[in-house]
């Protein structure tokens, strides 16, 4: 059975169930079938030389540090890709702070097993363990939940507004082909959603046939991580915006994009199964409920604004004084400066929140001055 024969079978469905199908189907989905990276459909920050999970490092030895160091330091990493971040990551700490290293116990939550089995592949000799939501009990993490272009995956639902009423996008499916159509809302926390963000969607602002996303399983995500954590920070990286330009009137074709062999386009409904379907993230949403369910806001920023902070600056001024051949230089200078590129990867958001921090552990800025890099 093909995917078209599963989303025929499960007809009519919502734009959310069928971006669940297509993406994480156990066999058949993207993210169980497709590599990331130079072989994939995308590069992501960890993609390269070693910089981004090595500046990772800096900011959780400093966590660790202001947890007043305990003896066991979760670092809970949520869809890890093919483990370059773990590995970066833990390779600087056991170099640069041993004591740290010695304290990290390393959870990755990811429900591909073939990704599971190729981070496996890369993470050999390090203190890592996979587990489920599940497995693990609430209220039990002391250290920092992390991921890197995660959310950005989940399914949303679409939404349009129409005469100025609020619907949602429904897929007929059919052996020859998929075909949308309106109707009312799948449930009444999307029209919630935008009440209590205080977007006037629908409304006169908006023009008829206004197209955008609602990304539901965000928010329990949120939640299920908030459970979980008992002290420390939840650390968010991903492309997004703030609610008020998320849902501008005049994005009015929505934040959908879809990738394949390193090209985007806009058509969710070919290569099933083989192409990436990705929303940008809403980050008023995960400060508002964030806050909801007990984790305060740190601070947000920006990618290049937060790896400075890490260092990334020294490693560029390290280049002009080292003695490496000239393409070598050249090409380490483009991925350093790949990372921080305001219209690429570094113009992504870093969203850092807490919960469980006493006053002093509060007042002490980390190293990524979030506090100060609005």
């Amino acid at each position: 059975m093909d995917l078209l024969q599963i989303l025929t079978a499960a007809s009519p469905l919502t734009f959310a169930d069928f971006m669940e199908t297509v993406l994480y189907h156990p066999e058949l989905g993207y993210y169980n079938r497709q590599p990331i990276g130079f072989q994939g459909d995308f590069f992501t920050s960890a993609t390269g030389d070693r910089d981004f999970g090595e500046l990772l490092a800096v900011q959780f030895c400093q966590m660790w540090q202001i947890l007043g160091c305990p003896s066991e330091f979760t670092l809970l990493e949520m869809g890890a890709g093919e483990g370059e971040t773990a590995r970066d990551c833990l390779a600087a700490m056991a170099e640069t702070d041993p004591q740290c290293y010695k304290a990290i116990r390393y959870i990755i939550v990811e429900k591909s097993p073939q990704k599971r089995q190729s981070q496996g592949e890369k993470l050999g000799g390090h203190p890592v363990t996979w587990q489920d939501w599940g497995e693990i009990p609430d209220q039990s993490l002391i250290g920092c939940c992390f991921s890197n272009e995660l959310v950005d995956a989940f399914p949303v639902h679409l939404v349009v507004s129409q005469d100025q009423q609020l619907q949602e996008v429904y897929l007929d499916v059919t052996p020859t082909g998929i075909q949308e159509r309106l109707g009312p809302l799948s449930t009444p926390e999307i029209a919630a959603y935008f009440q209590t963000l205080g977007i006037p969607l629908p409304g006169p602002t908006y023009r008829s046939g206004y197209r955008t996303e609602v990304n539901l399983a965000a928010l329990d995500w949120l939640q299920t991580v908030a459970r979980k954590l008992k002290q420390g920070y939840l650390l968010t990286i991903d492309y997004g915006y703030e609610g008020d330009r998320y849902y501008h009137p005049q994005r009015y074709e929505g934040t959908l994009q879809c990738y394949f062999q390193h090209r985007h386009h806009n058509n969710p409904y070919v290569n099933l199964g083989q192409q990436d379907i990705t929303a940008h993230v809403n980050f008023t949403a995960l400060t508002h409920w964030g806050e909801q369910y007990g984790l305060q806001t740190v601070g947000i920023t920006k990618q290049g604004l937060f790896l400075m902070a890490l260092g990334l600056g020294d490693r560029l001024a390290a280049l002009s004084q080292g003695n490496i051949p000239l393409n070598q230089l050249l090409q380490r200078r483009s991925h350093l400066h790949g990372l921080i590129d305001p219209t690429g990867l570094g113009g992504f958001g870093v969203l850092v929140q807490q919960r469980g921090l006493t006053d002093g552990q509060v007042a002490t800025p980390l190293r990524c001055v979030m506090d100060r890099a609005n």
